[in-house]
């Protein structure tokens, strides 16, 4: 991204005292006549540029000039690296890598201590998950449509779609766009997307409204369970929902309350505490776990 190569050259010509368009252009990949121009823009944008011509001449920036450092302090350098890093943890190349590179290089007196956040975003799904993260930006930054396969409860579809945002919540990365189906803004996940492909179709845009990401929005509720765990699933309940989502009660057990969107969700999640836990309330609920209890047993005798 032309954006990215321009903080590069600017690193670059910031740590150097003088580079030509040549050494530019291979260390970036891209033509000469790119570099001119990119130079232009650092000049536009009111970097004091100046170039030699000959034997010894190149591109540099005049001697008194220098980034002011009190905008950033090293507390805020190591946080822009950790950010940095996170998000090489779910690329399909070392992009990120190479940039925190270029940030470290002529600034360790800046950088004090060594890194104390370690933020890894990948999954079980990081082979999967990167070549869609890595088509989903080009298609963003090209103003592209994108096409997929959706996988969801109700069903398989296909889905064209003007992409604007990648989102990281819930522990899953989604991607939210306008789409062409519905008519309407949606929140796809990148799990439930397969044959991701970028079209040759562009798209104007459209007024984008920032993505509610509130769990209230989100998962709105509707389907209000009570359950009773045994003591030793608190540790579960307080890392899914946190240590205020249930009451001990003197015998031990915890009484749990949430509230669900999905009634096949709540159920699929209570299947995995197996006899850990008993439904109180709603009755459909409870009454469809021992339905399919009793086919389970049923299964196996048969078996």
């Amino acid at each position: 991204m032309k954006i990215d190569r321009l903080i590069g050259i600017l690193s670059v010509l910031l740590q150097k005292d003088k580079v030509t368009a040549p050494e530019l252009a291979e260390r970036f990949e891209v033509s000469r006549r790119t570099i001119n121009r990119d130079i232009e823009d650092l000049c536009k944008a009111g970097i004091p540029i100046c170039t030699t011509q000959g034997a010894g001449g190149g591109i540099s920036i005049i001697d008194d000039y220098k980034i002011d450092r009190t905008l950033l302090t090293s507390k805020d350098m190591q946080m822009i690296l950790a950010g940095l890093r996170s998000l090489d943890s779910v690329s399909g190349n070392n992009y990120y890598s190479q940039l925190m590179e270029k940030l470290k290089l002529g600034s360790s007196d800046f950088i004090s201590g060594s890194d104390y956040i370690l933020i890894d975003l990948s999954s079980w799904y990081k082979t999967a998950l990167a070549p869609k993260i890595e088509i989903i930006q080009m298609a963003i930054t090209d103003k592209k449509m994108l096409s997929f396969s959706y996988y969801a409860p109700k069903g398989e579809s296909t889905r064209v779609v003007e992409p604007y945002y990648l989102v990281f919540r819930w522990s899953s990365w989604y991607v939210w766009s306008w789409c062409c189906e519905k008519k309407d803004f949606r929140l796809f996940k990148l799990n439930r997307m397969d044959n991701v492909k970028e079209l040759s179709d562009n798209f104007q845009g459209r007024e984008v409204p920032f993505p509610d990401l509130s769990n209230e929005k989100i998962f709105p509720g509707g389907i209000k369970v009570t359950a009773l765990f045994e003591s030793d699933m608190k540790w579960r309940l307080v890392e899914e929902f946190g240590p205020k989502s249930f009451v001990e009660r003197p015998d031990g057990k915890l009484l749990f309350r949430a509230d669900y969107t999905n009634k096949e969700n709540v159920i699929s999640w209570l299947l995995t505490f197996g006899n850990k836990v008993i439904v109180l309330e709603p009755e459909d609920i409870r009454n469809e776990l021992i339905e399919i209890a009793a086919s389970v047993i049923k299964t196996y005798k048969s078996n």
